[in-house]
């Protein structure tokens, strides 16, 4: 399970010891909420789902997987079902062949997502071994779903956006700027995260 709200303050307050702009910003906003799922192999398939579409659609699609295979949250039921079939349930040629892909390295037992490594590199290393998980779905999935305390998605736009209005730049870091700013926030820049996207939200909306 990821960061609860006790280990999100936590870290967040430590985060305002070591950066006076986190606690600046925090007396603004407030604490975020934690971001939570359930690890295992229906979050990931979710993940592959949800790329490129409407959070409605995504559910949607899972709906109907669900209904069509007789239980969505089993690897095996995907690889039985025939191409056509879940094409039907709106997946698409390509999201196909990610769901399988998937499906395959976990039913086959190549991917262990009881026990990925501690290492966390090690960890998203054999994340994007599966078809259609990148860096950034491997690392989300590290921190909604595990809990992974240091993990820094910094190829992410919102952190990115955040991360430099946070420390007063003029203009949006990339990534390489971001990844090194934050090496001083180690363990907690799975909060800083969390936070960043917190205050992305709260401006765009």
């Amino acid at each position: 399970m990821g960061i609860g709200a006790a280990e999100l303050r936590i870290s967040l307050d430590a985060l305002a010891k070591i950066e006076p702009a986190f606690e600046t910003r925090l007396a603004e906003i407030g604490y975020p909420p934690p971001r939570v799922r359930d690890r295992g192999y229906p979050t990931l398939l979710r993940t592959i789902l949800g790329q490129q579409v409407s959070v409605a659609s995504a559910d949607a699609v899972w709906r109907k997987l669900d209904e069509t295979i007789g239980d969505a949250a089993d690897p095996a039921k995907l690889l039985a079902a025939e191409e056509e079939t879940l094409r039907g349930t709106g997946l698409s040629r390509q999201k196909n062949g990610y769901a399988r892909s998937l499906a395959e390295l976990v039913v086959s037992g190549t991917l262990d997502l009881a026990a990925l490594p501690a290492d966390d590199e090690a960890a998203i290393a054999q994340l994007v071994a599966v078809k259609g998980i990148g860096r950034w779905s491997a690392e989300v999935y590290l921190l909604f779903a595990e809990g992974r305390p240091d993990i820094w998605p910094a190829g992410d736009l919102a952190v990115q956006i955040e991360t430099g209005k946070l420390l007063g730049w003029t203009e949006r870091p990339g990534e390489d700027e971001v990844r090194a700013a934050a090496e001083a926030w180690r363990p907690h820049r799975g909060a800083a995260a969390i936070f960043a996207w917190h205050s992305y939200n709260i401006e765009v909306i």
